[in-house]
């Protein structure tokens, strides 16, 4: 990897996969055996490598027994961001042969679930690959096929390497592979993987600089998009007839503010429309619902292109429920965000709730009060006082500025239900957070989130790894 010397967490140096040699495979290997067999303080593993094995024994739960990939399930739909890295990947990977004289290796491409797209090579490593289920239609994420190229970048900001026994499965282990994410520009999450992988045989040094450079080309195109949506997003709100001093706004797909007018600007807590409006610039709202209200309206818009809704939204700055018509916004046929419409209840569906369609005339209220029981007593608690909740079972314990109560609900998912648009999230399977409550952020190993509701005392709650890219985006991180 350009001469750099790798940390590692013991006191055998780690090496590029060119100098490799056979002496420290076998450290490796012996390392490996002695951690899937449950052992933490193994030495002379490179660190984003021993994360990786945690994710996969902790987290995933993946046999390091394993021999093949398994097949892919049906993938994320995808948007037209998607299309534009497919394309790009394929013609790349098409043409890696010409790139690397001398290597006999295979290259693929995988979408955002780790599902491989395509795979090019020689007719003798394809062979080789299929024995493994190295080839199109099988999933090689972390989570399904434990250490790998593709999987590990998935989960990682920069290219990775993974060498013979540096794979979690003992089937993998005559593969040397590299690989590579390509990301959202906006929201960073990774839309695409390309990999190159080779048999029994240590990797080019010039692979890594050419997948990031690969990823960097991809990357900037994405970045004419969003200037190219962003333009759009903002004619779309030009263009809108509202009666002056109506608050308006628009968003991209995954909820973050585009444009904002200064009535709508002041609610959101967003930069008002300006001069300086660049239109690849986002914004993260301070009204956490927005996020899953836009979340909600892009997947109604995308199974129906003439579709409109509204709904109540909680704002903070206003302490109280807002009227927002939702009004998609398309490029062609592809969905690129939403325009938003302050003390508007819309023309369209009249819903956009977790809970089914029943025909209702109108939004349903949120709550003003949440009922606990202490001891004997009813107590009747402003959202805004809970702090956050637990499940024990069928039980919701309520941490609030009155203490611990038993919530009068019965279960975690009927009190996110009841306090939808009120800024809460659920963090975990047992944790619903009032995100306006979160005082301090902890950064723990590999990667794990803790939030603080109270820096009087060690009052921390855990966020699940799953839900963590959602919670940094609701807290703008």
């Amino acid at each position: 990897m350009n001469g750099e010397t790798e940390p590692t967490t013991g006191a055998s140096p780690a090496t590029s996969g060119a100098a490799l040699s056979g002496e420290s495979l076998d450290r490796v290997a012996a390392a490996r055996e002695r951690f899937a067999a449950g052992a933490d303080d193994v030495h002379g593993v490179r660190p984003e490598i021993l994360v990786s094995w945690y994710r996969c024994r902790e987290e995933y739960e993946v046999s390091p027994h394993l021999q093949r990939a398994p097949a892919a399930a049906e993938g994320t739909s995808h948007s037209i961001e998607h299309d534009v890295v497919f394309a790009e990947l394929g013609g790349l990977a098409a043409g890696a042969a010409r790139q690397f004289d001398g290597v006999d290796g295979l290259v693929a491409v995988s979408d955002c679930d780790g599902r491989v797209l395509a795979a090019w090579g020689s007719r003798r490593v394809l062979d080789l690959a299929a024995d493994s289920n190295l080839a199109p239609w099988s999933t090689w994420s972390e989570r399904a096929s434990g250490t790998n190229g593709m999987g590990t970048a998935l989960e990682t900001r920069r290219p990775v390497l993974v060498r013979g026994p540096e794979h979690w499965c003992r089937g993998f282990h005559s593969w040397m592979c590299a690989g590579v994410a390509v990301r959202d520009v906006v929201t960073r999450e990774p839309l695409a993987t390309l990999d190159i992988s080779c048999w029994e045989t240590p990797l080019s040094d010039a692979v890594l600089p050419w997948l990031r450079a690969a990823a960097a080309t991809t990357e900037a195109k994405l970045r004419q998009r969003a200037r190219h949506t962003g333009a759009l997003l903002a004619a779309a709100l030009a263009d809108t007839r509202e009666a002056p001093g109506t608050p308006l706004a628009v968003v991209d797909t995954v909820g973050k503010v585009v444009l904002a007018n200064t009535a709508a600007a002041v609610l959101l807590g967003t930069p008002a429309d300006a001069a300086a409006f660049a239109p690849s610039d986002r914004w993260m709202p301070q009204v956490p619902a927005v996020l899953e209200l836009t979340r909600r309206a892009t997947v109604r818009a995308r199974q129906d292109p003439g579709w409109s809704g509204s709904t109540l939204l909680y704002v903070p700055f206003l302490d109280q429920p807002l009227p927002v018509a939702v009004r998609p916004v398309l490029d062609g046929s592809q969905v690129i965000g939403a325009l938003l419409v302050f003390g508007s209840r819309g023309t369209g569906d009249p819903e956009l709730q977790d809970a089914p369609d029943t025909g209702s005339p109108g939004p349903r209220p949120l709550p003003t009060r949440v009922v606990a029981l202490r001891e004997d007593r009813w107590v009747l608690l402003d959202p805004r006082e809970i702090r956050y909740a637990e499940t024990d079972h069928d039980n919701v314990w309520l941490v609030t500025d009155q203490g611990r109560l038993l919530a009068a609900v019965r279960g975690l998912d009927r009190l996110e239900h009841e306090l939808a648009g009120r800024g809460f999230l659920r963090v975990h399977r047992r944790f619903l957070v009032n995100l306006g409550r979160v005082r301090e952020i902890e950064q723990g190993f590999k990667g794990a989130l803790f939030l603080a509701t109270s820096t009087r005392g060690h009052e921390i709650v855990p966020v699940a790894r799953r839900h963590a890219p959602r919670v940094r985006q609701a807290l703008g991180l």
